[in-house]
Order: structure tokens, then C-alpha cells, then sequence
């Protein structure tokens, strides 16, 4: 097996959809090079995560990242005190255009509320979601959309087993190691999990003696040979403030010898041989809350 990285871009808010997104595209274009892109398509509501700040571990998160500066002012103060506006309505030509040359996925409807709430939402809830962005998301782009990703990496047995039931050919809702086949009680999910291996840079900033100049090397000694290796990025962060930075970490990458490729790509070499496993919630370093990881993969 060659040295594979396979590249997944988070777009969260409407400043990454409408500024992130484009600046994103050109640099990957520089490296001849695809990605994953899962879009959030209705209202930016992350302001709402301002309550958030009376837990210690987030409120840490938020200062050794210095937020408002990597994501934006707008990340406290978009829908606290009027409703959010629908990314997808404003920033149409940005996710049309990045649909022309890279894959994408579906991320959320609302991402705040999903991120907060889907581990208590009901069938309906969930399905009005799913709905809702997957309507918007083809609308804007035309296309068929083979794959999604829970926001926040916040997934249980009610969310898979809803989400078999439309057309993701493979997801990428967990935190593991290799790619495989969900269970839920008995039954093995047909829609391969394809999970994040590698931290993300707001994960590992300010820990463990990890610095802006010692991030790239930091991440660079993660990569496993003959393994998938997934990263995620977020385009508030590396299509902004980290552009740069990621620049250098894709170039010194594919100077190694990795070779960048869709989630999309991974899944098609890697399905065949995948074997079942379970996704359990748990703690995860860098991140406040439980997330969605594969059992017994960390």
C-alpha cells in the first residue's frame, strides 16, 4: 500500500463557506491536488456556543486557540442576537464552484443544533435535518451527495441507522483508525465509516508544548505509512488565518512521498477489505464533551 492522506475540509460557518472555501480551492489547485469538502447549508448559529464558555474545558479550547482570531469575530456573534443567516443562500457560488472540481459531502442543516442537541433528538428531528440540508445542498450544487459527516464528530445508533436509509454510499462520523463497517446491535450498516486518524489543529494548539512554529512538524511525525491516514481541516482556519501554515504541511507531505486523495478514493480502496466494528461514545484529548469513536481503535 502507498503513503495515502486523505483530505477532509470542514466548513462550519458562512465566513469559511463565503471566504475560506474559495481561498481553500485555489491553494489545492497550486498542488494539483482533491479533497473532501462537507458543507453546513442552513443558518450560522455558532454564536449560540457562547454558553459553552462556563465549562473550563471549553472555555481552555477557546483561549489557547485564540478563536475569535482564527475563526472570526463573527464566531460570537452569529445567531445570538438575531437568527443566523442561511449559509447555503448566501454562498452559493462558492460551494457550486468547489463542487465542480472536489468531492462533497453533507455536514449539517444547522450545525450548532446538530452539534448540541443530536445525541437527544428523536427520529423526526433527525430526519428534518437530513431533509433539509441534503434538499438545499443538492439544490446548490446538482449533484449527488455520496457521503456525510456528523458535526462535531457527535454520532449514536439512532443517527446511523436513520442515515442507512439514504443514498451515502460511506460516512465519516467518528474518531478511529481504519476504516470499517458500523454495527448496530446485530445488524452491520452497508455505509462504510471512514474516520478521522489525525488531530485537528484547534485540538493540539497550546498542548503538550505544541506551537504555531511546531505544529507542521508535530502533525508530519503522526503520518503512518501503509495506513490511511485522515486529516481533517477546517476552512475557517486553514482557508484563513492557517492558509500558509497548511501550505507548508501539504508541500513537505507530498515531498514525503504521500499522496493526497478524496475520502471518496479511500473508501472505494478500502471497502472491500473493511471488516464490522462499533462506534462507542468517549472522551477525546483537545475536545470538551463526548465524542463518536471507533471502539477500541484509541
Amino acid at each position: 500500500m502507498s503513503k495515502l492522506l486523505a483530505l477532509r475540509i470542514d466548513v462550519d460557518t458562512l465566513r469559511g463557506t463565503g471566504r475560506g472555501v474559495p481561498a481553500l480551492c485555489e491553494l489545492l489547485a497550486d498542488f494539483k491536488v482533491r479533497g473532501t469538502f462537507y458543507f453546513s447549508v442552513g443558518p450560522d448559529n455558532m454564536g449560540r456556543h457562547l454558553w459553552r464558555l462556563l465549562k473550563p474545558q471549553f472555555l481552555w479550547k477557546m483561549l489557547r486557540t485564540n478563536a475569535a482570531g482564527l475563526y472570526g469575530p463573527e464566531i460570537v456573534l452569529m445567531g445570538t442576537a438575531w437568527p443566523g443567516i442561511k449559509i447555503g443562500r448566501h454562498c452559493r457560488a462558492a460551494i457550486a464552484e468547489a463542487a465542480k472540481i472536489h468531492e462533497v459531502g453533507f455536514h449539517a442543516w444547522d450545525h450548532h443544533y446538530t452539534q448540541a442537541n443530536l445525541m437527544s433528538m428523536d427520529e423526526k428531528k433527525i430526519r428534518r435535518e437530513l431533509d433539509r440540508g441534503l434538499a438545499e445542498l443538492r439544490a446548490i450544487a446538482d449533484i449527488s451527495v455520496a457521503s456525510s459527516a456528523a458535526p462535531g464528530w457527535r454520532a449514536n445508533d439512532l443517527w446511523l441507522k436513520i442515515k442507512a436509509e439514504y443514498p451515502f454510499v460511506y460516512n465519516s462520523d467518528c474518531r478511529g483508525r481504519t476504516p470499517f463497517f458500523p454495527l448496530v446491535g446485530t445488524e452491520k450498516l452497508s455505509q462504510l465509516q471512514i474516520p478521522v486518524t489525525l488531530p485537528t489543529y484547534d485540538e493540539v494548539l497550546g498542548r503538550n508544548g505544541v506551537t504555531d512554529a511546531s505544529y507542521n512538524d508535530y502533525q508530519l511525525s503522526l503520518l503512518r505509512e501503509n495506513e490511511l491516514n485522515v486529516l481533517t481541516i477546517h476552512a475557517e482556519a486553514e482557508g484563513g488565518r492557517c492558509r500558509d501554515q497548511f501550505a507548508a504541511y501539504l508541500r513537505e507531505a507530498l515531498r514525503r512521498g504521500y499522496r493526497v486523495i478524496t475520502l471518496g478514493e479511500a473508501a472505494e480502496i478500502f471497502a472491500p477489505h473493511a471488516a464490522a466494528g462499533r462506534i462507542v461514545l468517549g472522551d477525546f484529548p483537545g475536545r470538551e464533551g463526548k465524542l463518536a469513536l471507533q471502539d477500541g481503535a484509541l
